[in-house]
C-alpha cells in the first residue's frame, strides 16, 4: 500500500464515520473530505471544484426546481384527485396511493413525493381507522423504491450514469433503469402495502410534531364557471367529506347564513365558508374548482379610508399587492377564512404594483396586550395602512361566518396575512404579534398546474428520446419555468436543495483520488480475494448488500459516489460488464429501509408516525431480502456480466 492510497483510505474511512454518526451535515462533511485531498495533494487545487460542473449534478439540480413547481401549482394534488379511488377495499386504497408516491418519485425528487402524499395517507388513516404508521411506512418505502425506475428518479442513478461516461461509454438514458427498477419497485410496494399489518409497530403520533392552530374558516366565492354552480349545498358537502372539510356558512346579496339548509342550490356569487385543516385546502379547493374569495372593501371600509389622512398618505406611498397572487403562494397557516381586497381602478393606477414573486403569506399570533385586540380589520385599516390582506383567522374552538374585515380580533386568534415581507414585518412589529413557523399550504393555479406538467413531460421526452442529454433538457425545462413564471424568479434558487449540489460536487472529486491513486483497485482486489473469491455473481451481490448496507446509515447520494469507482475497478478485474455492477449500485442506494436516517423520507414519519428508531428493520429487513432476492436474477438477464 503506497503513502497516497493509505491516505485516501483514512479520509475515505473518517467521512464514512462522519456520515453515520451525523453530528454535522453531510455537505459540511463531505466539502471538508474534498479540502483534505487537495491539502494532502491527492486531488490537484484545480480540479477542486470541477465536480460542480459534472452533468449529474446540474441534472439534479434542475430536476428540484421542477419538482418544486409541480408541488406549488397543485399538479400532484389535482392527479391525486383523479387517480385515487374515493371508495372501495382499504388495502386497494393504500396500494394505489402509493404506487401513486412511487410513480411520482420516478419524475420528482422523492422528499416532495413524499411531502404531497403524506397529508393524504394520514387522512386515508383516519377514515379507516387505522395506526397512521401502518400506512405511512409503505409510502415512504415506496416512494424511495419508486426513485430507483428512472435516471432522474434519484440522486444516485444520475451519479452511476456520470460514473458509466467517465469510463468512455456514453451515459445511461432515461429508461435503462426501469426493467429492473420498475420490478424490484412493484414487488415491494405489494409486499409493504399487505405486510404492514404485521410487520409495521402499532405506534399512536407522536404529540411533539408541530403546532396545531386548528382548522382555517375559509371563504371561496363561487363563479360562473365553477362547479358548484347549481348543485345543492348537500352535494358539495358530500364531496368534502373524504377531506374532512365541511360547510358552516353561506353569504348571498350581503346576508350572512348560519349552516345553510343542505338543499339549498348554489349560484354564481354565492360565497361559502368552509372549515377545513390546513393540510386539506388545497385538495378541498381544487376539488370544487374555486379559488379563495377576492372581496372589494365595503362602503364603510371606503369612508373610513378616505377620512384617515395618515391611512391616504400610506396607501398612496405604500404598494398594493396584487389580489390574484394567493393561487401561486405557498403559506404556512393553519385557519383561513379568506378576504383579499380588490382596488378601485384609479388607486390600482396610481400604486406602484409588485410581481407575485414578491408577495408572501405568514401567520402571526395575536400577542395579549395587542392593539388588534377588540378592533377588526376594518377598524385599523390594515390595506390602507401596511398595504397587507387579511386572508384568514383562526381561532381555536371558535366558529363564526361573520365577514374578515368585521370580525372582532382576540388575544391568540391567527391572522394569515398576505403582502410583501416587509410590510408584514412592520405590521407585526406595531401591533405585537408573533409569526409561526412557516408550512406549506398548496393553492392549486390550474394554468400553471398544466404549463408546469407540460414542460416536465417535454422535458422527459427530450431526454428519454436522445434529443438533447438529460442536463440540457432539464435546464431547458426550469427556462420554461422562469419564463411562464410557473415558478417565481425569486423562488427558483430556493427550490433547490443545495447541501445536496454540494455533497454532490465535493465527492466526484473525491471518487476520482480513490481512482487515481490505485486505492479502488486495491479495495475491490481485497473484496474479490477475500469476499467474493473470484466469483463474479457472488461479487454482484456482495456490491449490492454492501452498498445497501451502507445507504441506511449515510446518505445515498454519499453512497453511490463511494461505490461506483470499486465497483468500475472489480468489473475490471473480473473483465465482466461494469454495467451490471454499476445497476446493483444504483439499486443498493435506494434501498434504505432499516433505519430511519438512511433516507429523509423514512426521517419524515418519525413524528406523525410515532416511530422509534427500531421499528423500520422489522419491515425494512425483509423488503431488503426481496429486494436482493429479485434484482440479482434480474441483472443478470437484463445486464449481464
Amino acid at each position: 500500500m503506497t503513502l497516497d492510497q493509505a491516505l485516501i483510505f483514512a479520509i475515505l474511512g473518517i467521512t464514512i464515520c462522519l456520515f453515520i454518526w451525523g453530528r454535522w451535515r453531510h455537505d459540511v462533511i463531505a466539502l471538508a473530505a474534498l479540502l483534505a485531498c487537495v491539502i494532502s495533494g491527492l486531488t490537484p487545487s484545480a480540479a477542486a471544484f470541477s465536480g460542480f460542473g459534472n452533468p449529474a449534478v446540474i441534472t439534479v439540480a434542475a430536476v428540484l426546481v421542477l419538482s418544486y413547481g409541480l408541488q406549488t401549482t397543485g399538479a400532484v394534488e389535482a392527479m391525486a384527485q383523479r387517480i385515487l379511488p374515493k371508495q372501495g377495499n382499504p388495502l386497494v386504497s393504500q396500494a394505489a396511493l402509493v404506487l401513486l408516491a412511487a410513480l411520482l418519485s420516478a419524475f420528482m425528487n422523492n422528499v416532495g413525493a413524499m411531502a404531497l402524499t403524506m397529508p393524504i395517507a394520514i387522512q386515508m388513516a383516519a377514515r379507516q381507522n387505522i395506526p397512521p404508521g401502518k400506512i405511512l411506512m409503505p409510502l415512504a418505502f415506496g416512494t424511495i423504491l419508486g426513485g430507483m425506475t428512472t435516471l432522474i428518479g434519484t440522486p444516485p442513478n444520475l451519479i452511476v450514469a456520470g460514473f458509466r461516461e467517465s469510463t468512455g461509454d456514453s451515459s445511461f438514458a432515461m429508461f435503462d433503469f426501469a426493467p429492473v427498477g420498475v420490478t424490484v419497485a412493484v414487488c415491494g410496494v405489494i409486499f409493504s402495502v399487505l405486510a404492514a399489518r404485521w410487520l409495521v409497530p402499532t405506534r399512536t403520533q407522536a404529540s411533539e410534531q408541530g403546532f396545531d392552530t386548528g382548522t382555517y374558516l375559509t371563504e371561496v366565492k363561487i363563479n360562473a364557471e365553477a362547479k358548484a354552480v347549481g348543485r345543492t349545498i348537500r352535494d358539495i358537502e358530500a364531496r368534502l367529506d373524504e377531506f374532512d372539510a365541511q360547510i358552516v356558512g353561506l353569504v348571498r346579496d350581503d346576508y350572512r347564513v348560519t349552516a345553510p339548509y343542505p338543499g339549498r342550490m348554489l349560484r354564481a356569487g354565492d360565497i361559502l365558508v368552509i372549515e377545513a385543516e390546513p393540510e386539506n385546502l388545497g385538495a378541498t379547493l381544487t376539488r370544487l374548482g374555486l379559488k379563495l374569495e377576492e372581496a372589494g372593501p365595503t362602503a364603510k371600509d371606503k369612508q373610513e379610508e378616505e377620512s384617515d389622512e395618515h391611512a391616504t398618505q400610506a396607501a398612496e406611498s405604500k404598494p398594493s399587492p396584487e389580489p390574484d397572487v394567493l393561487a401561486h403562494s405557498k403559506a404556512n397557516a393553519d385557519d383561513p377564512a379568506a378576504e383579499t381586497s380588490q382596488p378601485e381602478e384609479n388607486e390600482e393606477e396610481s400604486k406602484p404594483r409588485h410581481h407575485a414573486d414578491e408577495i408572501v403569506l405568514r401567520e402571526l399570533v395575536v400577542q395579549p396586550g395587542s392593539p388588534l385586540i377588540g378592533h377588526s380589520a376594518s377598524d385599523m385599516q390594515i390595506r390602507s395602512r401596511y398595504s397587507i390582506n387579511l386572508l384568514a383567522i383562526s381561532r381555536k374552538g371558535h366558529r363564526s361566518i361573520r365577514r374578515l374585515r368585521s370580525t372582532m380580533l382576540e388575544a391568540g386568534d391567527v391572522l394569515l396575512m398576505q403582502g410583501v415581507p416587509e410590510s408584514v414585518r412592520t405590521f407585526a412589529t406595531e401591533h405585537h404579534c408573533i409569526p409561526l413557523a412557516q408550512r406549506e399550504i398548496l393553492i392549486p393555479d390550474t394554468r400553471k398546474a398544466y404549463t408546469a406538467i407540460g414542460l416536465m413531460v417535454c422535458s422527459v421526452l427530450l431526454a428519454a428520446f436522445g434529443i438533447l442529454p438529460a442536463e440540457v433538457a432539464f435546464a431547458a425545462g426550469v427556462l420554461g419555468y422562469m419564463l411562464t413564471k410557473v415558478v417565481p424568479l425569486k423562488r427558483i434558487y430556493d427550490a433547490v436543495d443545495w447541501p445536496i449540489i454540494v455533497l454532490l460536487g465535493a465527492l466526484f472529486p473525491l471518487a476520482g483520488a480513490m481512482a487515481e491513486t490505485g486505492a479502488a483497485d486495491l479495495l475491490a482486489k481485497t473484496m474479490l480475494e477475500y469476499m467474493a473469491q473470484g466469483n463474479s455473481v457472488a461479487a454482484l451481490t456482495l456490491i449490492l448488500v454492501i452498498t445497501m448496507t451502507l445507504s441506511g446509515f449515510m446518505n445515498n447520494a454519499a453512497t453511490a459516489a463511494v461505490m461506483c469507482p470499486i465497483s468500475l475497478s472489480i468489473a475490471q478485474q473480473l473483465e465482466v460488464n461494469p454495467d451490471s455492477l454499476l445497476m446493483a449500485v444504483a439499486i443498493g442506494a435506494s434501498c434504505a429501509f432499516v433505519t430511519p436516517i438512511g433516507h429523509q423520507n423514512n426521517t419524515l414519519i418519525l413524528g406523525p408516525g410515532g416511530f422509534r428508531f427500531g421499528d423500520y428493520w422489522r419491515m425494512g429487513l425483509p423488503l431488503e431480502i426481496l429486494v436482493v432476492l429479485i434484482s440479482v436474477p434480474l441483472l443478470l438477464i437484463v445486464w449481464p456480466l
